[in-house]
């Protein structure tokens, strides 16, 4: 029987990705990267390397489980979780760890979100794997962190103490020394030349009663909330009594909750090419599909003088762009982003607005 157990996060609404992700269609169901395949798709073909299918949770909001069911037919319908309200990554990796805790009690769990870009599958899963044997064997927290490219200014770091290096095979583990949330392109600069830095890339390996200790000491009030129905998953009460956690519990990160706080935590040093692709900035740096001068170009384009754009538009209509540079076009149905690329961090704030003016029609 497989120790390994694998929770996609995948109840995010992207909404930076605005206008092609929508609240009916989030961007981790969507074939963002021109691919033929989600990246949830990407995201379970990667973990489908290294846990069976049954051992496989997905994690999502209650309106999002028939797409999951739709685009990954192979997890059987009970590993797939329905959150009744977003709640950030606490609650949803609290509420995956109970139930895989009641099927398998020494169990080792890879948590990974459903919306990232890894380049190198194999590097990855070798490092996964060489993660999921360091946790079977010690009681500690380990996240992967990936080493920097560049002074960014978008993603949480974490600091490792050099001296306190261990190694499982060809992987290196170090204790971590802090967290960081995302700091100004000074700090940005100051952390990527220390070389103690790594980016934080949200994904976690731990034995599944490592983590669930871990909340009883930082977490009670919610821990309690779960203890109180665990007898009720994997039964008929399970859809109500998770509502009830839910209605009652604070939207919190794992990272805040957590990780932050624990003593016990360890990083990999990552070199596979990652992104969390959180903005149309980070499609158009990781796509490789670059015209001559520097143009991102999905649907019927057809572009004149423009440079280092990303033009994403659909088949059915031709798109002409002539004379600009640094601009993301997306179209979506009814809608049409015209932005530059320095501004893109707004579109975050477009979407408030336009729910609020416009109503959640065109959110």
């Amino acid at each position: 029987m497989s120790r390994q157990y694998c929770v996609i996060m995948a109840g995010g609404v992207g909404s930076r990705f605005w206008p092609l992700s929508r609240q009916n269609k989030p961007k981790q169901f969507l074939d963002i990267l021109g691919v033929g395949s989600s990246l949830l798709q990407q995201t379970y073909e990667r973990v489908s390397a290294i846990c069976p299918d049954t051992n496989i949770y997905i994690v999502t909001n209650e309106n999002y489980v028939d797409l999951v069911k739709e685009q990954l037919p192979s997890i059987p319908v009970d590993n797939i979780l329905a959150e009744p309200d977003r709640r950030n990554t606490a609650p949803c990796i609290a509420y995956a760890a109970y139930k895989i805790i009641k099927k398998d009690p020494q169990a080792n769990m890879l948590v990974t979100p459903a919306d990232h870009f890894i380049l190198d599958n194999d590097k990855f899963i070798e490092t996964v794997n060489a993660g999921l044997n360091f946790v079977a064997e010690n009681d500690v927290l380990l996240t992967l962190g990936i080493k920097p490219t560049r002074p960014e200014t978008g993603y949480g770091y974490i600091q490792i103490e050099q001296e306190n290096k261990q190694s499982i095979g060809n992987v290196d583990v170090y204790k971590v020394k802090t967290f960081t949330e995302k700091p100004d392109l000074k700090m940005a600069t100051i952390f990527y030349e220390s070389g103690e830095f790594y980016w934080n890339a949200g994904i976690f390996l731990w034995k599944v009663q490592t983590i669930l200790d871990a909340f009883v000491k930082y977490m009670p009030e919610m821990i309690d909330e779960f203890d109180r129905i665990k007898g009720d998953l994997d039964t008929e009460r399970e859809k109500a009594s998770i509502a009830d956690v839910y209605s009652k519990i604070q939207s919190i990160s794992i990272d805040y909750g957590v990780m932050e706080k624990a003593e016990n935590v360890f990083v990999i040093p990552s070199s596979f090419r990652w992104s969390d692709l959180g903005t149309w900035g980070a499609l158009y740096e990781n796509s490789a599909d670059k015209d001559d001068n520097g143009n991102v170009k999905v649907g019927n384009v057809m572009t004149y003088n423009t440079k280092n754009s990303l033009i994403n538009t659909p088949e059915k209509r031709l798109v002409v762009v002539q004379g600009l540079e640094n601009v993301i076009i997306a179209e979506s149905d009814n809608m049409l982003l015209i932005t530059t690329m320095k501004d893109e961090q707004f579109i975050r704030q477009i979407v408030n607005d336009i729910r609020l003016e416009k109503g959640e029609d065109f959110v």
